[in-house]
């Protein structure tokens, strides 16, 4: 045999190995913690006293890594500012960082902990890891030290991000990601010159990784699904509910059935700011999701899933409301807030009907069915096509069929949790003009409807059967990353003063809720 021939023979054998060793499904985890949070104060605490908090919590997510790997979790995601809180300024964080080296020095810090300075916190995430055979992504903070030779540099000497980690089952350090679309407030921390694409392979599939806010735009988010073709998605995050388009299990869930991935969403536990909802989401279904807003305690989601989920079927999303023709409503047709974005309504006024309602260049189209028109309650389409510009700029166009809070039409668009009127089909549809629209359906009590529901290729989010609970809303929210960038985005007068608004009032909250 020649020396060719038995390498062949070698990368023969070493395939066979590597596919006998792929798993075609795996067990994922996701725990919504309970966060223990620092003193109110913007003064920095010492290392030492840092590392008392970050220890604590760390009791915490330990219990639950030791839980889920007793289950036959193969890997487990734990929220954003997890370990230490939040409500920091640049330098009261700064006790809380330790320098996170590229993965590909090839480092457990398990093993040799002092290899890049004083690494505590990563000392102990690797040996969870190696000592219960788990996957663990976690969420710290990084420090870079940089000096004037870089213009970016800021004045203090170094960069700050906000960073998520991901130890293998034998600990070693195997994706580090910062974070990119950095939250308002998010001032402690720096956004990298440029997005990170953060991929790694396992026997279970290939993984990709954001944080929270990322999810609305375009990069990293739609990147590494479009051009790295990953298979699931992790993504720590602190997410606080907006109602009616944005709660975490059904914004969530509706991006992984958009974009045709697994995604393992972990949430902080702290309801007195709306921050709860997780899940583990395959691209046809939620598998496991968790909403409390009634206790203080964390809990641990387990479920299967697909290593690689079976490709999506291609949505025409304006092949089926672009052949239905607009008729005229008259002056039915009323203006209505959601989130600071002026929608287009339409009252529905029967216990059954075909309802069409436009704004710019989207025209929503509804079919449903009621079991009842009950009085006390009121249903609203609704269309917006615009540029949000508050927290963020990012341009939207979303179809949605609404409980309003009360039978007051002005409260149309406000934030409602519960509901009566059940619905025995619906069928929405929109004349979008991007491929990225994300299909919701929200029950009453913040429930997702797993199964209840399709979209079809011509772009019709449908139900399958009568709904299992109240309809609170049925949203098509689509997203066109290419007209995020305008000039004009933040020139709006109105704009500016609520972004001032927020700005002030975040803070505010957070020491209120201490």
């Amino acid at each position: 045999m020649t020396m060719s021939q038995l390498l062949d023979h070698v990368a023969i054998l070493f395939f066979c190995v590597l596919k006998a060793s792929s798993l075609h499904t795996f067990t994922a985890a996701v725990y919504e913690h309970a966060v223990i949070l620092p003193n109110a104060t913007l003064i920095p605490v010492s290392h030492e006293e840092a590392l008392l908090l970050i220890n604590q919590n760390l009791d915490l997510l330990e219990g639950a890594i030791t839980s889920a790997s007793k289950q036959g979790a193969h890997i487990i995601v734990t929220p954003e500012d997890g370990i230490y809180g939040f409500n920091f300024s640049r330098e009261s964080i700064y006790p809380y960082l330790e320098d996170i080296p590229d993965p590909q020095v090839n480092w457990i810090p398990c093993n040799n902990p002092n290899r890049f300075g004083r690494t505590p916190v990563q000392e102990r995430l690797s040996c969870l890891a190696k000592d219960n055979s788990i996957y663990i992504m976690a969420n710290i903070g990084d420090k870079k030290p940089c000096n004037t030779s870089d213009p970016h540099c800021p004045p203090d000497g170094r960069y700050q991000y906000n960073t998520d980690v991901v130890f293998d089952s034998e600990g070693k350090l195997v994706a580090r990601y910062h974070k990119q679309n950095l939250f308002l407030g998010e001032d402690e921390f720096n956004a990298p010159k440029e997005p990170e694409v953060v991929t790694f392979n396992t026997t279970f599939g290939k993984f990709g990784i954001f944080t929270c806010f990322d999810i609305l735009f375009h990069d990293p988010a739609v990147t590494l699904v479009k051009d790295f073709h990953v298979d699931t998605i992790l993504f720590p995050t602190a997410w606080m509910n907006v109602l009616p388009h944005l709660s975490a299990i059904e914004f969530h869930s509706a991006w992984a059935m958009g974009m045709g991935v697994n995604f393992l969403a972990s949430n902080l536990h702290y309801p007195s700011k709306k921050m709860t909802g997780s899940g583990i989401y395959a691209p046809d279904s939620p598998r496991a999701f968790h909403y409390d807003m009634k206790t203080e305690e964390g809990k641990l989601l387990l479920s299967q899933l697909a290593s690689h989920p079976h490709p999506t079927a291609v949505v025409n999303w304006t092949s089926y409301a672009s052949g239905i023709e607009a008729p005229s409503r008259g002056n039915q047709e009323f203006k209505g807030i959601i989130f600071f974005d002026e929608f287009t309504f339409l009252e529905l006024k029967g216990v059954a009907g075909n309802y069409t309602v436009c704004q710019k260049d989207l025209c929503c189209h509804l079919s449903y069915r009621m079991s009842e028109k009950r009085s006390d309650e009121v249903y609203v389409l609704g269309a917006f096509d615009g540029l949000h510009t508050v927290e963020g700029s990012y341009y939207l166009q979303i179809c949605t069929l609404l409980k309003c809070k009360t039978t007051d039409l002005h409260t149309c668009g406000d934030s409602v949790e519960t509901a009566s009127t059940r619905f025995e089909m619906f069928s929405l549809s929109g004349t979008f003009e991007t491929q990225y629209v994300f299909p919701e359906v929200l029950l009453s009590e913040i429930q997702l409807a797993p199964g209840e529901f399709q979209v079809s290729s011509d772009g019709r989010l449908c139900s399958q059967k009568p709904l299992s609970g109240p309809i609170l809303t049925v949203t098509l929210f689509g997203r066109l990353y290419e007209k995020d960038s305008s000039p004009n985005a933040f020139s709006d007068p109105m704009a500016q003063v609520l972004r001032v608004m927020l700005i002030v009032v975040i803070p505010i909250v957070y020491s209120l809720s201490w």
